[in-house]
């Protein structure tokens, strides 16, 4: 007998890094209008959102260490483990305070929040979903973004290993690949460029935009929903899997 596998979230409890930001922020909307209960965290003090929200900044240890414990008292049963940061270097000139500072959050915050999340349902024998977000960047060096290419490229093998360690717990865990996403960090990502290729402001958002095989850059939105896939049954019977949400971008 046929059974569609429901899409809502309701009494789900999702847990959200990097809420702050477009792709956070859409999540933590498209998770709560499907009925689940959202917790959330960034840097920002101020959080325009319905989630239950603490800010904290994840490359220092006792906040660090005070998400995990949250994490604990939570038992969430859906990840969104998004927050990271961006600059950019070639590997002659991307300095390794540079390095330090994007494994700091890109890696071993993201690890460590993996891996309370993890504990946290296998301790109470439930099922869930973790859902890391990788870029792009990880499946391919870039010139001038060596060390965030490669936090991402960690990403996609973390999320591979963890999904084979925590499959006997039906735990799954996949990642999503944005490609160039509209969001107020491509202001950042824009200027970055600006200085490194001479170009003007605006001039290298336009050029990518273009040169998506579907003509333009994404949306937040885009990207949530595909998070709602993963966080629902719909994607039931899917793990260790990156999703690439990107217009094209990334043939696989």
């Amino acid at each position: 007998m046929f059974n569609p596998a429901p899409i809502d979230l309701t009494g789900k409890k999702c847990f959200v890094t990097g809420a702050s930001g477009g792709i956070g922020m859409a999540s933590v909307s498209h998770f709560g209008a499907l009925g689940a209960n959202v917790f959330a965290t960034d840097l920002e003090k101020n959080f325009k959102g319905t989630a239950d929200y603490r800010p904290f900044n994840l490359s220092k240890k006792d906040d660090l260490d005070a998400v995990c414990e949250w994490i604990s008292e939570i038992c969430p049963d859906v990840l969104l483990n998004n927050a990271a940061v961006f600059d950019m270097g070639s590997v002659l000139d991307a300095n390794l305070d540079q390095f330090d500072h994007l494994f700091r959050i890109n890696v071993r915050a993201f690890y460590a929040i993996l891996q309370a999340t993890a504990k946290s349902m296998v301790s109470l024998g439930k099922s869930g979903s973790i859902i890391n977000m990788a870029s792009q960047a990880g499946h391919r060096g870039e010139a001038l973004v060596a060390h965030y290419c490669a936090t991402k490229a960690a990403v996609i093998s973390y999320t591979q290993s963890a999904a084979l360690a925590l499959a006997p717990n039906k735990i799954r865990v996949n990642a999503i690949s944005p490609g160039v996403i509209d969001t107020p960090m491509w202001k950042h990502v824009d200027s970055l460029f600006a200085k490194f290729e001479g170009k003007e402001i605006g001039q290298k958002k336009r050029e990518v935009g273009e040169e998506v095989p579907l003509g333009h850059m994404g949306n937040p939105n885009d990207v949530a929903k595909v998070a709602v896939f993963l966080a629902s049954e719909q994607s039931g019977y899917m793990t260790a899997q990156t999703l690439c949400v990107d217009g094209g971008n990334v043939l696989r």
